[in-house]
C-alpha cells in the first residue's frame, strides 16, 4: 500500500450539517479521501448518537476521519460562527427535510451571498419535480423504487439488508460534489449538486426496466428469476452447512465434471451449453445437489478452489470481523467508537495507485474539535470562552 501519496482532496474544507446515513455517508467518503471535514452538530450532539436499535451503529460507522463542532447554529453568537466557518469553506453538506434549510435561512440562495465559491450538496428523498418536498427514507424507496418487491418473494415486498439507498446517494453527493470542486476550477463559481434516495433506487433497478423492454414484461422478483447460469444456487452439505456455487461458463462447467468425477454428465448432448443447461435446471440442480451433498462445506470449498470454480460460505456480518483477506489487506480498521467500544470496521473500498484511503481518526466526541476549529477561524481563548458561557457551545454539561 502507498502511504506516500497525498490525499486527493488534501486542502478542501467541508462544513457537514447532517444527520442519520445519507448525509455523513456523503461526508465520511470526502473526510477519507482526505477533506477536512467539521460536523457542525447541536450543542447536546447529533440525534443520531442516539439511535437505538438498528441504527446504533449509524454515527460509529459513518462520523470517522471528521471534526465535531457543538453550535447553536440557530441562535445569534453561533450563527455567526456558522457563518464565518462557511466564508472559509469550499463545501457544505446537508440531508435535512426540503425547505428547512432555507426557512433557516441557510438554503443555497442564501449561502451564495455569503461564499459564491461554496458547492452546496443538498442530499434529498427526490430530485427536482413533482415528489421533490416530500419527505423520504431509505425503505419508503425501496418500496416506492422496486427494490423491495424484486428482493423478496411474490407478495413479500423486503428490503435490503443494509442501508443501500442511503449510502449509494450519499456517494452519489460525494462524487457530484467533486465534480462540482472540479468545475468550480474552470469557473471559479461554486453552485448546487443534488443527489437523491428515489433517483438512486430507480438507478439500480435500470437492468430491470430494460429487460423488460427487451422481452416485453417485467421480471418476477429475484428468489424466482430465471437464472442466467444453469448451476447458480445455495446447496446443503453432508454436514448441515451452505455453499452457495456459481457454474457460469463452459470451461467451469467441464472443470466440474472433471474434479467433481461427474463423466455421465459430461458427455451428456443436452448440457453442452450453458443455454442447454439453462434449459435442463429441473433436473440438473437436484443432480448437482446430490453430488455436492456428499461433501462437507469444507471439503467442497476446497473442490471448488481447486477447480476454479466460484463459490462463497452463507457468511453474516459478524463473521467478517476474522475474514482472512479482509484481515491480510488491511481492509477493516481499528476504530474507537463513541463511549470506548474498540472494534474493526470497513474502508472505502478501492484502492488508487497503490493508496487506500485510511482511518486518520476515530468518530468525534461532541464538540471534540472546537477550540481547534474556532482558533483556525481566528477566534481567541477568551472569545471561545464566551461563547461556551453563553451556551452557544456544547456539549452541555
Amino acid at each position: 500500500m502507498n502511504s506516500a501519496i497525498e490525499p486527493p482532496l488534501k486542502g478542501v474544507r467541508v462544513v457537514e450539517l447532517t444527520h442519520t446515513i445519507l448525509g455523513p455517508s456523503c461526508g465520511m467518503i470526502l473526510a477519507d479521501l482526505g477533506a477536512e471535514v467539521i460536523k457542525v452538530e447541536p450543542v447536546d450532539g447529533d440525534r443520531t448518537r442516539k439511535l437505538k436499535g438498528f441504527g446504533q451503529g449509524f454515527f460509529g460507522y459513518f462520523n470517522r476521519n471528521k471534526k465535531s463542532l457543538a453550535l447553536d447554529a440557530d441562535g445569534a453568537e453561533g450563527r455567526k460562527v456558522l457563518e464565518t466557518l462557511l466564508k472559509s469553506a469550499d463545501v457544505m453538506i446537508e440531508n435535512f427535510a426540503p425547505g428547512s434549510m432555507s426557512k433557516r435561512g441557510l438554503g443555497p440562495e442564501h449561502l451564495e451571498k455569503i461564499n459564491p465559491r461554496l458547492v452546496y450538496c443538498a442530499l434529498k428523498g427526490f430530485l427536482p419535480g413533482p415528489y421533490e418536498k416530500r419527505p423520504a427514507l431509505d425503505e419508503v424507496v425501496q418500496m416506492m423504487g422496486g427494490l423491495a418487491y424484486m428482493t423478496g418473494p411474490s407478495g413479500r415486498p423486503l428490503r435490503a439488508g443494509t442501508s443501500v439507498i442511503d449510502i449509494v446517494g450519499g456517494m452519489f453527493g460525494a462524487f457530484g460534489t467533486v465534480l462540482a470542486l472540479k468545475q468550480r476550477d474552470r469557473t471559479g463559481k461554486g453552485g448546487l449538486v443534488e443527489s437523491a434516495l428515489f433517483e438512486s433506487v430507480v438507478f439500480l433497478m435500470g437492468q430491470h426496466l430494460a429487460i423488460t423492454a427487451i422481452n416485453g414484461a417485467p421480471p418476477p422478483p429475484m428468489p424466482e428469476r430465471v437464472s442466467s447460469w444453469a448451476v447458480y444456487e445455495v446447496f446443503n452439505t453432508s454436514d448441515g452447512q451452505q455453499v452457495f456455487v456459481g457454474i457460469t461458463s463452459d470451461g467451469q462447467w467441464k472443470r466440474f465434471c472433471e474434479f467433481f468425477k461427474q463423466a455421465e454428465l459430461a458427455a451428456d448432448p443436452r448440457l453442452a451449453t450453458n443455454n442447454q443447461r439453462i434449459e435442463a435446471r429441473p433436473w440438473l440442480v437436484p443432480k448437482v445437489a446430490e453430488v455436492f451433498k456428499t461433501y462437507t462445506k469444507a471439503a467442497l470449498e476446497q473442490m471448488c478452489l481447486d477447480a476454479d470454480i466460484s463459490f462463497a460460505p452463507i457468511a453474516r456480518p459478524q463473521d467478517l470481523f476474522d475474514h482472512p483477506h479482509l484481515l491480510a489487506n488491511g481492509s477493516l480498521a481499528p476504530t474507537t467508537l463513541p463511549g470506548g467500544v474498540q472494534t474493526r470496521l470497513p474502508l472505502l473500498p478501492f484502492q488508487m495507485f497503490g493508496w487506500r484511503p485510511p482511518l486518520v481518526s476515530d468518530p468525534p466526541g461532541i464538540g471534540q474539535h472546537n477550540t481547534e476549529v474556532l482558533a483556525a477561524l481566528g477566534y481567541g481563548a477568551r472569545e471561545i470562552a464566551g461563547l461556551q458561557s453563553a451556551g452557544a457551545l456544547g456539549p452541555r454539561a
